[in-house]
């Protein structure tokens, strides 16, 4: 089954969530870019710093999620001169080449998107930049208890399909494409995000990378799905002690930013 999202759900860690996008943005040397993308606008939230860093340009949100197209028109206000649109990255075309390319924690979900960057360069005038970032912490207890639960019965026959984030480190993303010619700048980070609240954990996956597995569970029945998130939250608490600050998350990202020639 395809998964749906709750732009309320993901805002709950906005800040946190918001803070990649940021430093990402930060090193992107577009002076005066005339037309700029966000693939992978989720709520818009977001979206809406491209216009305060970049106030001449024509800026365009794309998401496959109809939800969070929806959240961004709502939210983002019309003065700020966004165009929202949903659509699927993979098959985006732009009416002319953007100087700017961004995607924010959006290319773990596209299975093969190392093969896609050359694609998404294509979509970028020459001299123009291709930024993104995405979720390095697959092997975390954060997701690897979700997955060696969904592989224990009598989950697994119901999650064969499911979607699954994954990514790639920032080597491998600064081969490809330095093969394509551009000049690039990878790296990565690991953030301590303290978390407040009941379960902080599972509110936060529950948001994003689990939320395809627990919708399959939902769509089966409400009980399974409730007893596959009781034990979530059970190994999650215990993997992510409350401490002197609070629940700590460690969260590595991976960013890229690559120059094409002019």
């Amino acid at each position: 089954m395809s998964h749906t999202w709750d732009p309320e759900r993901y805002l709950t860690y906005a800040d946190e969530r918001g803070r990649p996008f940021v430093d990402l943005l930060a090193r992107v040397g577009a002076a005066r870019p005339l037309r700029v993308a966000d693939l992978g606008c989720g709520p818009g939230n977001l979206t809406v710093l491209l216009r305060e860093r970049w106030p001449e340009a024509a800026i365009t949100g794309l998401d496959a999620s109809p939800e969070m197209v929806e959240r961004a028109r709502r939210d983002v206000p019309a003065s700020a001169g966004v165009d929202f649109e949903v659509g699927d990255l993979r098959a985006w075309r732009p009416a002319e080449p953007v100087d700017v390319l961004v995607s924010n924690a959006t290319l773990q979900w596209v299975p093969g998107h190392l093969d896609l960057l050359a694609d998404l360069l294509g979509q970028v005038a020459p001299g123009g930049w291709l930024a993104f970032q995405v979720p390095g912490n697959f092997e975390e207890p954060s997701h690897t208890i979700r997955r060696d639960l969904a592989a224990e019965a009598p989950y697994a026959e119901h999650l064969r399909d499911v979607a699954v984030p994954s990514s790639h480190d920032p080597a491998d993303y600064l081969a490809a494409l330095a093969r394509l010619g551009c000049s690039v700048d990878a790296w990565e980070t690991t953030y301590l995000h303290v978390l407040s609240g009941p379960d902080p954990v599972f509110t936060w996956v529950s948001g994003t990378g689990a939320r395809p597995t627990l919708q399959a569970l939902g769509a089966v029945s409400a009980d399974l799905r409730a007893a596959f998130e009781a034990e979530f939250r059970r190994r999650l608490a215990t993997a992510y002690p409350e401490g002197p600050a609070g629940v700590v998350l460690p969260f590595r990202r991976i960013f890229v930013v690559a120059r094409k020639p002019g």
